[in-house]
């Protein structure tokens, strides 16, 4: 059986000013080969969440884990194990493609042939080794996003946490986007996929968690969800029901 690769326990979080928590007592676990779809509208709590799994925020109280360790004691082991793909182009616009991985390669202590070997692998994933030398700024959204997924990529993590990694694209790379993710899911590497596109979810993901004023609200996959849910016929209209249909990007 699966063991959990990522636990949230009882996670709570609240902003400087903010009049509720981002995360309150959010319980989530996560097994080994999962790939997790987050769902939750605007501000409900999923990029709080993923920053909190990845120590780029401390929670106020609760738990988490991840690859077996906590930050307090293993910080540096989970970083070497996780891979962030995060919703902002986290690139040099004026550095080519090959030189933006190649850094992020050496602060994970990569260098010589391993380094060059899994360049080469990831550009060409990614559908950019025709353009891996030339400079970011110079490349289309979609590209930008390829290149942003092939540098969490690099490093070969165990955990590939991804927020929004197909916003802004066209369909052409929406598509290769999400084959490389199932590929690499197939091949053993657990996923955490927090997105708004529901089709994506269905289409890649064994398992749904909708999460809504920092809680989880509903788990299960896909299938499972609807199927709870009595006059919903598909994932959104599940969403909708769970979330309500006022306006949430105020």
């Amino acid at each position: 059986m699966p063991s959990p690769i990522a636990i949230f326990h009882d996670v709570c979080l609240t902003y400087p000013g903010a009049t509720g928590p981002a995360l309150n007592r959010l319980a989530l676990s996560v097994q080994s080969g999962d790939f997790l779809g987050l769902l939750g509208p605007n501000g409900a709590g999923k990029t709080t969440a993923i920053s909190v799994l990845c120590g780029l925020l401390r929670p106020d109280s609760g738990e988490v884990s991840c690859l077996d360790l906590g930050y307090a004691s293993g910080g540096g082991s989970i970083r070497q194990g996780l891979g962030l793909v995060p919703q902002e182009i986290a690139l040099y616009p004026t550095l080519t493609a090959r030189e933006n991985l190649a850094f992020v390669g050496r602060m994970y202590g990569m260098h010589g042939r391993r380094l060059t070997a899994r360049l080469d692998t990831c550009l060409g994933a990614v559908g950019l080794a025709d353009a891996a030398d030339r400079p970011i700024q110079t490349y289309s959204g979609g590209m930008k996003r390829r290149a942003n997924l092939a540098a969490g990529l690099l490093h070969q993590p165990r955990l590939l946490v991804l927020d929004e990694p197909t916003v802004g694209v066209d369909a052409q790379s929406r598509s290769a986007i999400l084959e490389l993710l199932s590929e690499l899911n197939r091949q053993g590497t657990t996923i955490i996929h927090a997105t708004h596109y529901m089709e994506e979810i269905e289409r890649t993901c064994g398992r749904a968690a909708v999460i809504d004023q920092g809680r989880i609200i509903a788990d299960g996959s896909p299938a499972e969800l609807v199927a709870r849910h009595p006059g919903c016929a598909t994932l959104q209209d599940v969403f909708m029901r769970l979330t309500g249909r006022q306006f949430r990007d105020a």
